[in-house]
């Protein structure tokens, strides 16, 4: 049993591995899809990811939760405005990273649990421990001497931090698998994507069919990579403890900053530097809080207030 136990946990690692060692790499693959602009792709992601969750549903024969789901229009319109948020996030993305700016596309997602912090404690009326205080506060001077750094405040940073803090608050309250979840959330996202698409070759702007088939191959692509790395992701989750989650999720951000430096020779002047290092250690601070926090008894005759985390998640650029 303990064989077993111990093998699974393996596998669940390897596929955390694989999932956010899958979206880290993600920038090499946006540039490929030139000279498609951002919106077209964006459309294309739209669209063929749904033909890949649909085909992977009928795989497994998990179509009940759409019909619960349609018959609760609260839980309908939260999926919408996570269809929504998600648009933003992936169009930003895209435009960031075909844009030269994989770095501060990178710190999005690293700021991002600090963000889902801050959205608990202004939102859900969560209370900081004092650790978690500091990192935030930490988390806002980076943001200070990054605008410094930049010469404006890092509102791509921002943008894909917030949507996707924002994001995943509305998955919470929805509690959808993330294949189904997906599903539902492109299945609101096809009819105007395949709009896009149909008035972009009307205009005869689309690179579709005019880039070859290479091209279009990889544009249809475009499902797969969404879908694969939130499969493996799925996997994972299932297997391993949210604590583990929790740092893997940092690997998605350090590569993509590393590609940023190394692949595409983006410049990094010691301000941006002085930013990134603060943003540094806000995260160990909130890291090494909720590890001492996880493994601190709670008694159970009293129950624990209620504390803001910055859960494990799948990154919004799936």
């Amino acid at each position: 049993m303990a064989g077993k136990s111990e093998g699974e946990h393996r596998i669940g690692l390897l596929n955390g591995f694989a999932a956010y060692g899958m979206w880290g790499l993600v920038p090499l693959f946006w540039p490929l899809l030139k000279p498609a602009g951002a919106m077209e792709i964006l459309a294309h992601r739209m669209v063929w990811s749904l033909a890949v969750v649909a085909v992977a549903l009928l795989c497994v024969r998990r179509w009940a939760w759409a019909g619960q789901l349609l018959r609760q229009p609260r839980r309908l319109g939260l999926v919408a405005v996570a269809a929504a948020v998600i648009t933003v996030n992936w169009g930003v993305y895209i435009w960031a990273v075909n844009a030269g700016h994989v770095v501060e596309a990178s710190l999005g997602y690293f700021i991002n649990p600090l963000v889902t912090i801050a959205m608990g404690v202004l939102i859900l009326k969560e209370r900081l421990r004092p650790a978690q205080w500091v990192a935030v506060a930490v988390g806002l001077a980076a943001v200070v001497v990054l605008t410094v750094g930049y010469g404006r405040p890092p509102w791509i940073s921002l943008c894909l931090a917030l949507s996707f803090a924002t994001y995943g608050l509305v998955k919470k309250k929805v509690d959808l698998g993330g294949v189904e979840s997906l599903a539902a959330e492109t299945a609101i996202q096809f009819l105007p994507a395949l709009g896009y698409l149909i008035w972009l070759a009307a205009q005869g702007d689309a690179t579709f069919a005019a880039e070859g088939a290479g091209h279009a191959a990889l544009l249809a692509s475009t499902g797969l990579v969404t879908a694969v790395p939130l499969v493996c992701f799925g996997a994972a989750a299932i297997r391993v403890p949210l604590s583990t989650l929790g740092l893997l999720q940092y690997l998605a951000p350090v590569f993509q900053f590393l590609l940023g430096i190394l692949y595409f020779h983006e410049a990094m002047p010691a301000e941006r530097w002085a930013g990134f290092a603060l943003v540094w250690l806000a995260l160990v601070l909130l890291t090494a809080d909720a590890l001492r926090f996880s493994r601190r008894p709670r008694p159970l005759s009293v129950p624990a207030p209620r504390t803001t985390e910055a859960p494990a998640s799948a990154p919004a650029d799936a």
